[in-house]
Formats: structure tokens, sequence, C-alpha cells
């Protein structure tokens, strides 16, 4: 299947949400100069991520990916990119410990700038414009010069992009993911969460580790896994020529690397099998995502598998369930047990931010915590009675301190969502509900932990 393929072949098959360019002239300009740009990320280190990946889906790892719903141009700031990669370290860290098992960490950052919408429209006032799509494309003032799909902003994309892993690549290598620096910070979430009593057995052992490991000498200044971090990249692969536009061949296998990101994923919206976003995705060697809701059918899915791995390539795909926590135990377990039992190699994570959107009494949309958190338990409740892993979650988080979705211990109410909305999409967890979730989370995970190991007690 591959040999029939190359980087412009999805502009032969059918395509959803792509924006209308009025300038193709511009559009043409614009993805020649990002393809004679330095590729973002390496095909190496994609290679690596798929090496992780391949951890996860033998049930030896597990994947924490998350990041904003869209990057935005008006919230570039090395603070929000730090604060954002500070709550995933602290996150890595309660899990891994809860898990026993390495934590993956992969970003929705360095990309994460188009959106899929569910009408091409946005009426307000009797006055009817484009959807905005993301900064990729648009911009979100409703104004109809601003709304117009504007080639440029690629460029402004590939550079807001290299400067985020930049700072990336500084903070995981130059000493601020020490995990004695990590976990200071975690005991103070601890220590001031109104939930903070309930997780601090957990911070205790977590100290005790540490201090433990550097009586034996494992220290940080003699120890890069202690205070070093692997971290990548990760976005929606839905602006097709921008992906184009940055996919290379590999001078060591003679491969195709999508290099806008380490792994893309094909979203809920764009997942056909005769797509144009599916038919991109097939042939890059990427690792690569795949959003799996409620109307998806088992036999479709089996399909999509096989076009997207039809070597059946342990860390190749990773099937993110958006299900909504009141659809999931009705339509996940069926999925699940269909791929086990084909023999399907691949990573199941849970997305339970996306089918758990509601619009709130003043306009607001926004996310239960409570239902997020429903959807993941749900999610490893169903895994722990088919005898499967369950791989990761996929959350849509921030560093800051913004009131976005109601709920947690924080008790972010719906009075209080204008206080500090600021998402230019969909609502995200703040800092402190992501810890909280993590914490909550890693119960979880030392349940299924428990199950697993009784399993083993009775099969020997």
């Amino acid at each position: 299947m591959r040999a029939k393929w190359n980087p412009d072949s999805w502009r032969g098959h059918p395509i959803r949400q792509m924006p209308e360019y009025r300038d193709k002239d511009a559009l043409g300009s614009v993805e020649r100069k990002l393809a004679g740009f330095p590729p973002l990320v390496f095909a190496g280190e994609a290679r690596a991520l798929k090496a992780r990946l391949a951890a996860v889906a033998d049930g030896k790892a597990f994947l924490l990916q998350g990041g904003d719903c869209a990057e935005s141009f008006a919230e570039f700031s090395a603070n929000n990119i730090r604060d954002t990669f500070k709550v995933f370290l602290q996150m890595t860290v309660v899990l891994m410990y809860a898990g026993g098992l390495p934590v993956v960490k992969v970003g929705r950052m360095a990309g994460q700038f188009a959106k899929p919408r569910s009408a091409d429209t946005e009426t307000i006032g009797g006055v009817t414009l484009p959807a905005y799509r993301g900064d990729i494309i648009n911009g979100i003032e409703f104004e109809a010069g601003a709304r117009e799909p504007d080639p440029q902003r690629m460029l402004q994309v590939y550079s807001q992009s290299a400067s985020t892993l930049n700072l990336l690549r500084a903070f995981a290598r130059g000493g601020y993911a020490d995990l004695h620096r990590v976990h200071g910070w975690t005991q103070g979430f601890v220590a001031n969460s109104p939930a903070g009593e309930r997780f601090r057995d957990i911070a205790d052992r977590i100290a005790e580790a540490l201090n433990f490991m550097e009586a034996c000498g494992i220290r940080s200044d003699l120890t890069p896994q202690i205070s070093e971090a692997e971290f990548f990249t990760s976005h929606e692969a839905l602006l097709l020529p921008y992906e184009e536009a940055l996919t290379r061949v590999d001078s060591t296998s003679g491969d195709w690397y999508d290099c806008s990101a380490h792994m893309i994923w094909i979203g809920e919206r764009t997942r056909q099998p005769d797509g144009a976003h599916v038919d991109f995705c097939r042939g890059i060697r990427n690792p690569i995502g795949m959003k799996v809701g409620p109307t998806l059918e088992p036999d479709e899915l089996i399909r999509l598998i096989d076009m997207l791995n039809p070597e059946n390539e342990a860390g190749r795909l990773t099937l993110i369930s958006r299900m909504g926590h009141d659809r999931l135990a009705e339509r996940l377990p069926a999925l699940v047990r269909r791929v086990a039992r084909e023999g399907r190699k691949v990573v199941w994570s849970c997305d339970p931010m996306h089918g758990n959107t509601i619009k709130s009494a003043s306009g607001y949309k926004t996310r239960p915590f409570d239902r997020i958190l429903a959807e993941v338990r749900g999610f490893m409740a169903v895994h722990r009675a088919e005898g499967t892993h369950a791989g990761g979650v996929h959350f849509e988080m921030t560093g800051q301190n913004v009131t976005e979705c109601i709920g947690g211990a924080q008790e972010v109410t719906e009075s209080a969502l204008a206080d500090r909305y600021h998402t230019h999409c969909d609502p995200r967890i703040n800092a402190t509900q992501s810890l909280e979730l993590a914490f909550l989370l890693a119960e979880e995970l030392k349940a299924a932990r428990d199950t697993a190991a009784e399993r083993r007690a009775v099969a020997s």
C-alpha cells in the first residue's frame, strides 16, 4: 500500500474540514517555503516514540498525552509553555509511582493550531462569517478580514512551533525536570489543595522512594533518568497542506516522516477510510493516533487499523477513545474485544474531554470534572474486565489557573467560568484540576496493578 503512496496522494481523495483559500498562488508560495525549511522534529525521534509506545501496547508503560485545545498566537509565552510542562512532570511522577510503569509523555504542543468545526460558518447578530478554525487558518475575532483563511499563518505556526520545541528541549534536558524538584511542587499542591489529605499518603510514599534512591547513590548529578525527561510532541493532522510541506524522506531508512511533530492523529470528523486524512497518515512512518467515537462500528475500526497499520506494528497506532461518560460502557467493550480477538497491536488511550462538553446557563462551553473522571474510570473498568491494557489518557489541559471546566476539589462553579475563561476553542482543565485528576487516576492504576497481580497469582 505504501509503495503507491506519496506525500501529495491525499489530494486525490475526498477531504473534510479543509478551508477554502481564495488566493491559490499565495497558498502554493507558502507551501514551497515550508517545504524548504528545516524539519521541526527528526525521524529518529519519531522512531524513539514508536518504541516507547510499543511498550505501552505491550502493557509495560503508560501514555500521558495532553496540552492545549488549540494553541494560539496571542497566548504564546515562555511562562505558559513552562507551566504546562511543569504540570506534565507532576502528573508523570504521580502516575509512574502508582502504576509502577514508565510514563510516555506526549504534549499537544508545538503544532496544535488547527481545530475541526461542526459547521463551516458562524452567525452572530444576523451576520454570517466563516467559522474560526484555529490560528493556523484564520483569526478568532468576529470580523470578515480576520475570518478569511490566510496561508501566511502557516509560516507563523512554523516559527512558534520551532520556538516552543526549543524551550521544551531546554526544560527537559536542563535540570528543570529533576524528580526532586517536581515532587517538591507536588507536595505544595497536597499542602494547599482542598483534596490534599486524600493524596498525602501517595505523596509521602513518593518522597520516601526518592530518599531511598538517594541513599543508594542514585542522585540527580549522577543519573540522567532522575534529572532529565523525555518529551515528545503531537497534534491533529488537520491542515494537510501544512503537513505535506513538512514531510521529508529519512536519509537513513528512505521512509517518509511528517516532521511537524513526533506523533500526529486523525480526528473523529476526518477518519473516513476513503478520505484524504487517512490516506496521508497511512503513508508516513510516524506514530499515528486515531480518535474513536461512539458511532464507530467494530468492522470499520478493523478496516481502519489495517489501513493505518498494515504490518501490525506495535507502537504505530494509538486508538484514542472519546465516547462520553454516559455512552462508554455501551460502546467501548465491543471495540476493545474485537481488536483483541483479531490480534491487532494497538495502544488504547482515553480522551475524556470531547464527549463531555456542555453549555452552561451563561453560554460558556464547559466540561464537568465529575464527568471527565467518570469516563476515565469507565475506561479503566472496561479494560480490567476485558483483560486488556488501559494504555493511556489524553487531556486538554493547561498550566494556567483558568476557570473553564467546572467542579473538582477547587470547586469551579458555573458562575466562576467568566473569571478566567481564556481558551480559543474548547475548555481545558487547569493546573490544579490536572494534578487532582492524576492522583485520582493513580488510584485506578494501583487497582489495575493489583488486579493483574491477582491474575498472575491464580495462573501460577
